[in-house]
């Protein structure tokens, strides 16, 4: 991940986190924990290590588990591979999941210099809940290591630090998105995604979006990034009427117990209720727009996502586009600005390829029939034909065989097995049988026959039966079978 997509100042300004309530202030009491809401991630969100204590830790009872884990046959999903404690630390730099924004990930270090992964950190009420691995020692051992009062020191870690910057420049993204969203069309912002990194995320809107509307916003949008509009935060205490403060895609969970409202800011442009990590400011976080929205039922209305890209994903994006092109170029024999035209003309030329391999097939098909006619020199038409072809539809080939046959022989008697092998078999081969004449009775004995003694799956109707053999055809064996059915 290019964490470098993001240019911050050393340090968060110190007027960054406003506490707005003079009664409201941080806990001091190292045996107490900071709710979720005055966290030193959320107070600093460049800060990137931390002393703290424990305040109590125990084995993980439900420990997370994957969105998609597979369940036994009892429902109940697997028991995790490594054992986890949860942790609960006075203050903490490593951000529980919450305001649509995914928990950090990062590292606690005891006081015996041991290091310990943090694999996630969920809000549990309003405390900031630290699932920890239990990998090289017994989770006796681990407990005895993070009892209450012990000095641990957090902190994200290279790979933590980089989630971080990701998650924190699109959630700032996000919500400049949503103000102009609002602000220029009346779009309110109905839910949004933080993606898994790269992938774009988005925010889900009332209706679909104009490519000209698009445009217009991500405009605006980077004018306030060129300006730099400062970010903070506000803080205040929750009581129940705040408790109750909603927007279409944001509302302060209903079994949040921090007692705290927090609010980002950004200057001269938006005010929202959010738990999340922000940039300072929107410097440097420019913002691209999928020239997109994709339309999506929701209930009896219809909504649309307009997905977006800033940051290190716009970094990531721009660097896997300009290889996907330079490679493009590179087999089109052609310069980056010239793909476009050439991809059309590959593509003009494979469907002008492909009209003359049909009327070809056609020609072919229309010879074949002609031959087999011919074979039976004026008498009943009894035969049985095997080709090799690695085409994409042998049975169209074969159909198209049928069908000139029919329409030449007339009244004439005839019954036809044609059936098509690919040039190499394997085991899970698939060999295509089709079978034809004039009369519907015979047509179908011979395709039950090949049910019965070969194991063509199959079926038809009137004048037709057509299966498929799986596995090696092979002439001596299956093509014998054929003959002895027709009675040849």
């Amino acid at each position: 991940m290019a964490a470098a997509a993001l240019v911050l100042p050393p340090v968060t300004p110190p007027d960054y986190h406003r506490i707005v309530s003079s009664t409201l202030s941080v806990p001091s009491d190292p045996q107490t924990t900071i709710p979720v809401g005055l966290l030193a991630c959320q107070r600093d969100p460049l800060l990137r290590e931390l002393a703290t204590t424990v305040v109590s830790s125990r084995l993980a009872e439900a420990p997370p588990q994957p969105k998609r884990a597979k369940k036994d046959k009892s429902g109940a999903p697997p028991p995790p591979a490594t054992p986890l404690l949860e942790v609960l630390l006075h203050d903490t730099v490593l951000f529980p999941e919450g305001g649509g924004q995914p928990s950090d990930i990062g590292l606690l270090t005891s006081a015996d210099g041991h290091v310990w992964d943090v694999a996630e950190v969920k809000r549990i009420g309003g405390h900031a809940v630290h699932y920890v691995k239990v990998v090289e020692k017994t989770v006796e051992d681990a407990l005895a290591v993070f009892t209450t009062g012990a000095k641990v020191h957090v902190q994200l870690g290279d790979a933590g630090l980089q989630r971080r910057l990701d998650h924190m420049c699109m959630h700032t993204s996000q919500h400049l998105l949503s103000a102009v969203l609002e602000q220029r069309y009346q779009l309110d912002t109905l839910s949004w995604s933080l993606t898994a990194y790269p992938t774009p995320s988005y925010v889900e809107i009332p209706r679909a979006m104009t490519p000209d509307e698009i445009a217009a916003v991500q405009d605006e949008c980077n004018r306030y990034v060129f300006e730099g509009r400062r970010v903070h935060i506000e803080v205040q205490e929750l009581d129940a009427e705040g408790k109750n403060y909603r927007t279409p895609s944001k509302a302060i969970p209903d079994d949040y117990t921090g007692g705290v409202k927090r609010t980002v800011v950004i200057d001269g442009l938006d005010r929202n209720p959010c738990c999340g990590t922000h940039a300072p400011s929107l410097h440097n976080l420019q913002l691209f727009l999928l020239p997109h929205t994709d339309t999506l039922a929701r209930g009896s209305a219809a909504s649309a996502r307009l997905l977006f890209l800033a940051g290190p994903r716009l970094l990531a994006h721009l660097a896997a586009a300009h290889t996907h092109l330079a490679a493009a170029a590179a087999t089109l024999s052609c310069g980056a600005p010239q793909v476009p035209a050439r991809v059309a003309q590959v593509v003009d030329e494979r469907r002008r390829a492909a009209k003359r391999a049909e009327d070809l097939e056609l020609e072919l098909a229309a010879h074949l029939a002609r031959d087999l006619l011919a074979s039976a020199d004026g008498a009943a038409l009894v035969r049985r034909r095997h080709r090799t072809d690695d085409g994409a539809n042998a049975l169209a080939f074969l159909g198209a065989v049928a069908t000139v046959c029919a329409v030449e022989a007339g009244t004439r008697p005839h019954t036809v097995v044609l059936s098509s092998a690919p040039p190499a078999q394997t085991p899970a081969s698939t060999t295509v049988v089709l079978v034809f004449g004039d009369d519907e009775r015979r047509v179908k004995e011979v395709g039950d026959a090949l049910k019965a003694r070969l194991g063509v799956k199959g079926g038809g109707k009137g004048m037709r039966w057509s299966g498929k053999f799986t596995g090696v055809w092979k002439e001596a064996k299956e093509g014998a079978v054929v003959n002895e059915i027709l009675g040849l």
